[in-house]
């Protein structure tokens, strides 16, 4: 059974950075791409940033495109995702998920496994 944990959010005000992690519990940690989504008050969930199963390709949305970094140690079971220059249009609650397949995406439905999300608040 996989599970998905995400930790490291947190109140910060803008200017600051985060970073969060997501555990990966199960197996073939290392064969599915990964992704990081966020969904904010009233609002959809929204694509923020993949990562292939081999740590070479990446992809961000591009509300926080130059500002945030995805990456994982495949070691560790684990995906990171390193937020600067936070804004308050940043506050949402963070979500990671696995992918299907090995391939990055920027489409929720590429996703079959999710964590229970983190909270990010970025106070002005």
């Amino acid at each position: 059974q996989v599970q998905l944990v995400e930790s490291g959010g947190g109140l910060v005000q803008a200017g600051d950075s985060l970073r969060l992690s997501c555990v990966y519990s199960g197996r073939g940690f290392n064969l599915y791409a990964m992704g990081w989504f966020r969904q904010a008050p009233g609002k959809e969930r929204a694509f923020v940033a993949s990562i292939s199963w081999s740590n070479s390709i990446t992809y961000y949305g591009g509300a926080v495109k130059g500002r945030f970094t995805i990456s994982r140690d495949n070691a560790k079971n684990t995906v990171y995702l390193q937020m600067d220059s936070l804004t308050p249009d940043d506050t949402a609650v963070y979500y990671c998920a696995r992918g299907k397949n090995l391939q990055t995406s920027s489409a929720a439905g590429a996703y079959d496994y999710w964590g229970q999300g983190t909270q990010v608040t970025v106070s002005s």
